[in-house]
C-alpha cells in the first residue's frame, strides 16, 4: 500500500485564506481542465496545435474571458478569483492560460479601459462569449523589452489613419478577429482597434517553437492599413497605456506560473512514492524528501505572495512594481521547481507521458514574455533607489 501523501498546498492550510466562492470558481476551472484539456494537451503540444476557437467558446460559456472586467457580458469577478482561474488554467498548460489572459487581460482590457463606447459595444460582448478572438500587438521583431523604440508608425491621411510596420510573437494572431495594435504617431504612442480582415493586414504563424507549442503565436504585418478615425482608442495616450495592460496581464502570470509548478510537484510526489529504487520508494530517500520539501516551501511562498497581490488589487491598491515582484519571484521559482521535478522523474522526466518537461519548456517562455526577469529587477530597483537604470 502506498504511503499517504499530502497535496503541496495543503501543508499550510492555504484554502482557509479563500472564500467559499473563490474555492468554487477554482473547482469549476480545475474540472474543466481535467475534462477538456489534460486528456489532449500532450498531443496538442507535440503537434504544435490548439483548438483555440473551440476552447474559447467553452471558456466563454463559463465566463472566463475578461472575467475580472465588468459590464459588456463580462463576469465582474474579483482579482483573486481571476488569479485562481489562471492557476488552474496553467496547471493544464501555459498555452491555455495564455489564450485566456491575452484575450481578457490584454485585448479586452485595452478596449474596456481605453476604448470608446462604440468600440466596447462592438467587440467586448463577442470576445467575452469567445465568438471573437483578440490579440495584442506591442512587441516587434527588433523591439521587445524596449517598446518605446517601436518602429510601427501611424500617420494621418485626411480623417483616416494609415498604419505600417510589424509585430512579432503575438499570441492568438493567426486566428484573431481583432487586434489592439500600438503604433508611434506624431503625438506619441497610440492604440488602434484593428479588425484583422482589414486590407493590408496579414499574419503568419510562428512554427518550430520549442516552448508554448500548444499556443498559436504569430507575426502581424501592417502594410498601408487604412483605418477610420474611430479605430483609435480615445483614452490611450502615450506608452503608459500599453504598459498598464501588461501590468494587468502580469497579475495573471503571477498566479498562472504557480499552476505549472503545482502540477509538476504533484506529479513528482506521486511518482516518488510509487517508484522503487534500491529496494525502497524514491520518496524514502533523504535527498528526494529535501527536494520535495524545498519545492513545497517555495510554492506556498509564491501562493501567499500571489494572494496578497490579489487582495491589494481588489482593494484598488496594487502598484506596477508590486506586480513585478510577483512575476519575478513566481515565474523564477516555478521554473526551478519544474527543473527539480524533472530530476526526480529521471529519464521519465523528459517523456510526454508526464507533464513536467512540457511545463518546464513552457515556463522558459513565461520567464521572458511580458517583461524579462531583468526588466522586473530594474523596475524593483528603480522603486528602491529612485534611479532609472534602464538605459
Amino acid at each position: 500500500m502506498s504511503p499517504r501523501t499530502s497535496a503541496p498546498l495543503e501543508l499550510l492550510d492555504l484554502d482557509s485564506a479563500l472564500s467559499e466562492e473563490e474555492r468554487q470558481i477554482r473547482a469549476v476551472v480545475r474540472q474543466l481542465m481535467d475534462e477538456r484539456v489534460r486528456p489532449h494537451v500532450a498531443d496538442w503540444y507535440e503537434q504544435g496545435q490548439l483548438p483555440a476557437r473551440e476552447l474559447a467558446r467553452e471558456f466563454g460559456k463559463l465566463g472566463l474571458l475578461g472575467m475580472h472586467l465588468s459590464g459588456y457580458g463580462c463576469a465582474g469577478a474579483s482579482a483573486v478569483a481571476y488569479g485562481l482561474a489562471c492557476l488552474e488554467l496553467e496547471a493544464g498548460d501555459s498555452g491555455i492560460r495564455s489564450l485566456v489572459s491575452v484575450q481578457g487581460s490584454l485585448a479586452m482590457y485595452a478596449i474596456w479601459r481605453f476604448g470608446s463606447e462604440e468600440q466596447k459595444q462592438r467587440w467586448l460582448p463577442a470576445m467575452a462569449d469567445g465568438e471573437a478572438i483578440g490579440c495584442f500587438g506591442l512587441t516587434e521583431p527588433d523591439h521587445g523589452s524596449d517598446p518605446a523604440s517601436m518602429a510601427t508608425r501611424a500617420r494621418r491621411d485626411g480623417d483616416d489613419w494609415v498604419l505600417d510596420g510589424g509585430k512579432m510573437w503575438i499570441t492568438n494572431a493567426p486566428i484573431a478577429d481583432v487586434g489592439v495594435v500600438w503604433a508611434r504617431t506624431e503625438d506619441g504612442v497610440r492604440g488602434f482597434v484593428v479588425p484583422m480582415d482589414t486590407t493590408g493586414v496579414s499574419t503568419q504563424e510562428i512554427r518550430h517553437k520549442m516552448s508554448l507549442r500548444a499556443s498559436l503565436t504569430g507575426e502581424i504585418v501592417l502594410d498601408g492599413v487604412r483605418l477610420p478615425a474611430a479605430a483609435q482608442l480615445p483614452e490611450a495616450v502615450g506608452l503608459k497605456a500599453p504598459l498598464s495592460c501588461l501590468t494587468e496581464a502580469r497579475h495573471g502570470i503571477v498566479w498562472g506560473a504557480l499552476g505549472a509548478a503545482r502540477d509538476c510537484l504533484e506529479t513528482a510526489l506521486a511518482y516518488a512514492v510509487t517508484r522503487t529504487q534500491f529496494g525502497r520508494p524514491l520518496a524514502g530517500f533523504q535527498l528526494t524528501q529535501a527536494k520535495l520539501a524545498d519545492m513545497t516551501v517555495e510554492l506556498q511562498k509564491g501562493y501567499l505572495l500571489a494572494l496578497h497581490l490579489g487582495r491589494l488589487a481588489d482593494a484598488g491598491r496594487l502598484r506596477p512594481e508590486q506586480v513585478s515582484v510577483g512575476k519575478l519571484n513566481n515565474v523564477r521559482e516555478a521554473l526551478e521547481i519544474a527543473r527539480q521535478c524533472r530530476t526526480i522523474l529521471g529519464a521519465n522526466g523528459i517523456s510526454g507521458e508526464y507533464p513536467v518537461m512540457r511545463h518546464a519548456n513552457n515556463l522558459e517562455s513565461v520567464l521572458t514574455y511580458e517583461g524579462t526577469s531583468e526588466i522586473h529587477q530594474l523596475v524593483i530597483g528603480q522603486r528602491l533607489t529612485g534611479l532609472n537604470a534602464f538605459a
